[in-house]
């Protein structure tokens, strides 16, 4: 596959989402399963893009239904002209290359203790690393998070490069989805 492959231009409405925790500042748009459908991966995936003509980079959520979501912070809404509940022009593509994904601080303070885990973690593709972090990010409550940064120093010392029964897709299981949109 190539970059342009994954190249798609469509309309989509700007949503609120219902439950922002208190932060009210972004919106998000959910991706024709056409778009999606053209993009390497159905888990997180980095793009390149333009919102009404303004560039910008982002990084793709699943929404467990095969496709993706992208949040829209406030200052891209604003440099885009592009208001919550009309529709905006989207060009997209995946980029050419992943970027390194930013390991969070109690991931990599955790791998700092574990030189063998450490070892096999820089020995893994970009790829392999991002499904990492978001089988540990996507925990929903503190334990489960500290269990899965334990489990996965504990199997990348044991010299396992990628994250065994998770959909990075959410489509099996279920475990992601689009924010609701406000009403």
């Amino acid at each position: 596959m190539t970059q342009d492959d994954s190249r798609s231009q469509f309309s989509a409405p700007v949503l609120r989402p219902r439950h922002s925790a208190g932060d009210a500042s972004w919106a998000f748009v959910v991706l024709p399963r056409e778009a999606s459908a053209k993009l390497p991966r159905r888990g997180r995936v980095s793009i390149d893009g333009s919102i009404n003509g303004q560039a910008f980079r982002a990084l793709l959520e699943p929404d467990g239904r095969n496709s993706h979501w992208l949040k829209i912070e406030q200052a891209l809404l604003e440099a885009a002209g592009a208001s919550v509940g009309e529709l905006a022009r989207f060009d997209i593509m995946s980029v050419a290359n992943e970027p390194e994904p930013e390991v969070p601080a109690d991931m990599l303070q955790a791998l700092a203790s574990h030189p063998e885990a450490l070892a096999t973690w820089d020995d893994t593709t970009t790829l392999a690393r991002l499904d990492w972090i978001h089988w540990v990010t996507s925990a929903k409550q503190a334990g489960t998070r500290t269990k899965r940064i334990g489990d996965a120093c504990d199997m990348l010392a044991a010299g396992k490069k990628r994250v065994c029964c998770f959909d990075p897709s959410g489509f099996y299981s279920k475990a992601f989805s689009a924010p609701d949109a406000e009403d």
